[in-house]
């Protein structure tokens, strides 16, 4: 029984992780498409470091964390 646990918290962590490391143009995809369904005809999504000072705001990140994505209007 333990050893059930254990697995199925380890299968739980490695899916999370895994769902951490999404690729930027796949995640940028999914989510221009998201804004596009709700009516919003000018924007613009910029993919940036996490560090990086950027202006608009931050509606995901992927890579890892390492970066993310940035939303404006017009």
């Amino acid at each position: 029984m333990v050893r059930i646990l254990a697995a199925a918290l380890v299968m739980g962590l490695a899916g999370t992780a895994w769902a951490d490391k999404k690729d930027c143009g796949e995640l940028k995809g999914e989510i221009e498409a998201k804004i596009k369904k709700n009516g919003v005809e000018k924007f613009s999504l910029d993919i940036v470091d996490k560090d990086a000072q950027a202006d608009g705001k931050v509606v995901g990140t992927c890579d890892g964390g390492s970066k993310k994505i940035v939303y404006k209007k017009g």
